[in-house]
């Protein structure tokens, strides 16, 4: 059985934070390392005296991860004293463990009140019901506003009213393969073939856990030709830190995708010709490898042996990092916040527009 750990997502804004449902900081304090003489001494030494500043990053190196001793050689009362104020830090930690899971529950609670709202989203975009006259209104203002505040590149090619395919369109076409496009990480992972069957993506919803602090990300499709799913799923369930009590990502569960033969999206048929050395006679060879494909998302990767320092293991670990990442992708930004994606308005706000 493999250990059982929870994994830290490192946010690229915040690198030494932890995937959190509040994204809650943890501060640490380092211990010191070479990389704490700063510059400008570093530089003065490397000058005047480059052997006295390679002994001193030597011996600041191998402080990491040593105990210094410090603590030990304090006089029995202030050890005491010490021992007392971990006590505290102890309390302080249980009382953090209760903080993150009553904003959770927070989170869970407000969830039923955007439900509304995503719900009326849902139809429209599949051209179940049009957005009231108040609706467009209010739109039309906060549209207009965005276009006097800054321009913003959403790769949306305007069709006129009057055209054919504006009597033909029903609701928003490619609404969730478009705001997935528009976001930089996804659309890294969505390759030309798989656009195909996102095409057919009707809604993606977050839904709360009701057993254990956890999420399920839904994905529903319309009927399509690569695989008999209408709802492809993954369950996300946290573990809370014995550290800071804060949530992190324990583990996860996806779903089986039922591909159909002629357009499984997972792998590749790589045809070869071999000739034979006895007989010179040429035949094809057809061989099925593993394909890149953004529908990799939805499968559940095992956590390698605590103990495990393979290379394999190591890819599997970034392969888990990535995944939670992604996760908090769609629970954060995604679910919430698909126009502003769809429209490319989330690009500005995100920072993401000027990469």
């Amino acid at each position: 059985m493999s250990e059982n750990k929870g994994v830290n997502i490192k946010n690229e804004k915040q690198a030494d934070t932890a995937p959190t449902p509040q994204n809650t900081p943890i501060f640490t304090a380092p211990l010191p390392t070479a990389a704490a003489v700063s510059s400008e001494t570093a530089d003065a030494l490397a000058t005047q005296n480059p052997a006295l500043l390679s002994m001193l990053q030597g011996r600041l190196g191998s402080l990491i991860g040593a105990p210094s001793g410090y603590i030990d050689s304090l006089p029995k009362a202030v050890r005491e004293r010490v021992d007392g104020l971990r006590c505290l830090q102890q309390q302080h930690t249980d009382i953090d463990k209760k903080l993150h899971l009553e904003i959770f529950e927070l989170e869970k609670k407000y969830s039923e009140l955007y439900a509304p709202l995503y719900a009326r989203r849902t139809e429209i975009v599949q051209g179940v019901a049009e957005p009231t006259d108040a609706e467009k209104a209010e739109g039309a203002k906060i549209a207009e506003a965005e276009k006097e505040d800054a321009e913003v590149e959403s790769g949306i090619t305007e069709v006129p009213e009057d055209g054919e395919d504006a009597e033909e369109a029903t609701g928003i076409p490619e609404f969730w393969l478009t705001a997935l496009r528009n976001h930089p990480q996804l659309a890294e992972l969505i390759t030309d073939r798989d656009e195909g069957a996102i095409k057919f993506l009707r809604d993606i919803r977050l839904v709360y856990l009701s057993d254990k602090p956890g999420f399920k990300l839904e994905f529903e499709f319309a009927e399509n030709p690569y695989f008999s799913n209408s709802v492809l799923s993954k369950t996300y369930v946290y573990e809370q830190s014995d550290v800071a009590g804060d949530l992190e990502f324990g583990s996860a569960q996806g779903t089986e995708i039922d591909w159909k033969p002629e357009n499984d999206l997972s792998v590749t048929v790589e045809t070869k010709k071999q000739r034979h050395k006895t007989s010179n006679r040429t035949r094809v060879v057809k061989k099925t490898v593993p394909a890149e494909t953004f529908f990799s998302f939805f499968a559940t990767v095992e956590e390698p042996e605590s103990d495990d320092d393979s290379e394999l293991a190591d890819e599997t670990r970034d392969r888990i990092e990535l995944d939670y990442e992604l996760a908090e992708e769609f629970k954060e930004k995604i679910v919430p916040c698909a126009i502003d994606w769809f429209t490319g308005k989330a690009l500005a706000y995100e920072g993401l527009d000027e990469e």
